[in-house]
């Protein structure tokens, strides 16, 4: 794997439970600080890696209050709010989160020793060239040869079944660089070889997650069966394999015989006050999801109205009147592909990947062929589609907790694979050591 200095001193900000700190102790890395804001991460955390409190440790990157000692590399996963398609997406002018990777660059500041930088965030910050320009800039002024362009890259190109595109940045303190490399001032792909290490994930290897006995307590409750049945009913009498045109209920016109009528309903039209010409009330885009509705139902009328009735979907509460199926013809039913219950409604995608683990709570669900039941995947699978430690130990009783925590953190087995590339550029001078 190359020399790599052995017991290399590394620091842990924004810590989470310790998807940095398992990847670097792989790597035969040393913590020697960790900085970590929510409670019930520290506590994990502490579980599995700090149970004598040896560590150094501060709750506020902002207000630090113990000393940091030398090290070799930096790692942060800093927080994604200000840039992620869930938020705001206000970037470095979020005043209460946005500046915290300037607290990073602080830290770089105070330690001139440092050799690397790991950084990670979530995809949508490489689509701001503004905040991109600031990243860049900003590690530029602390002598860092940098990416030239953020690397994103998602589990599933490397053989783990979860699509979860990430930004990575990744930094080596110029004069600790190999000289024989990086000679424009750039990192660049073909420099870390990245893609030598790429793999498609072999045929149905959701089924490598899965565990086969399962606790009865992740089962589904009846009420959400019971949706899903129903919609697994819709699926296959209707027998829609349109992907990205997803099934909205109110855009049906349940009922409604005259299309014109129910467009003026749901306010389709409006008229400009100044010359009564008529022009559209909505975005295109929804005026083509509404058009496709209302074609749908009137084409599965019958089946629809009786079907509604049936199943009292109209009573039912809005998030589940709303279906989308992502499998085209590659599935039959509900029960073969991987189901989310989102703001968008029922999703169903393929069985190929699962969807990103997120911090909110809307964790994967799939038919367990064993149960032969619905249920949610357990924290032992999702912590296995982040590639965790066999054996990590989570918060006990407290699923809701572990789910977030999981879809915060980083995969594992991406971090060690990076760091390894990186690490690989750079001189450990006189200290090589060859690692086994």
């Amino acid at each position: 794997m190359g020399r790599i200095k052995k017991n290399f001193k590394y620091i842990d900000l924004f810590a989470g439970i310790g998807g940095f700190h398992q990847a670097m102790r792989r790597l035969g890395g040393k913590c020697v600080y960790f900085c970590e804001k929510n409670p019930h991460c520290v506590e994990v955390y502490n579980k599995n890696f700090n149970t004598d409190k040896s560590l150094i440790f501060d709750s506020d990157i902002k207000n630090r209050k113990n000393k940091i000692p030398k090290f070799d590399v930096l790692c942060a996963g800093f927080p994604c709010q200000p840039f992620s398609k869930a938020g705001l997406q206000e970037g470095f002018k979020d005043e209460e989160r946005g500046d915290l990777f300037y607290n990073v660059c602080e830290i770089l500041e105070e330690h001139p020793e440092t050799h690397f930088v790991i950084l990670e965030n979530v995809r949508n910050l490489a689509d701001n060239q503004a905040n991109w320009d600031v990243i860049k800039r900003r590690l530029m002024e602390l002598d860092f040869i940098i990416t030239e362009e953020p690397i994103i890259i998602s589990p599933h190109q490397f053989g783990i079944p979860q699509i979860r595109e990430r930004v990575y940045i990744l930094g080596i303190k110029r004069e600790f660089r190999n000289h024989k490399t990086l000679t424009n001032g750039f990192i660049h792909r073909e420099d870390l070889k990245i893609e030598r290490e790429m793999k498609s994930c072999p045929k149905n290897s959701i089924n490598l997650i899965l565990d086969k006995d399962v606790n009865p307590n992740y089962t589904l409750p009846q009420d959400l069966i019971k949706v899903l049945d129903s919609w697994s009913e819709f699926k296959i009498k209707t027998g829609i394999t349109a992907i990205g045109k997803p099934i909205w209920m109110s855009s049906f016109g349940l009922g409604i015989d005259d299309t014109e009528i129910f467009y003026q309903s749901i306010r389709y039209y409006k008229i400009e006050e100044k010359d009564g010409e008529i022009i559209p009330f909505i975005p295109e885009w929804k005026k083509q999801f509404i058009d496709f509705n209302r074609k749908f139902y009137l084409q599965h009328r019958t089946f629809i109205d009786e079907w509604v009735v049936r199943n009292n979907m109209i009573d039912g509460i809005k998030l589940h009147q709303k279906f989308e199926w992502n499998c085209g013809t590659d599935c039959e039913n509900i029960k073969d592909g991987i189901i989310q219950i989102r703001q968008s409604g029922v999703r169903v995608k393929r069985p190929n990947f699962f969807p990103s683990l997120v911090a909110m709570r809307n964790t994967p669900i799939i038919w367990d062929q064993n149960q032969k039941t619905y249920r949610y995947i357990t924290p032992h699978e999702a912590a296995k589609l982040q590639s965790f430690d066999e054996g990590f130990l989570f918060l006990e009783n407290n699923d809701n907790q572990t789910y977030q925590q999981l879809g915060n953190s980083v995969n594992v087995d991406i971090i060690e694979i990076l760091a390894k590339k990186l690490f690989n550029l750079g001189r450990w001078r006189k200290h090589y050591e060859k690692k086994s």
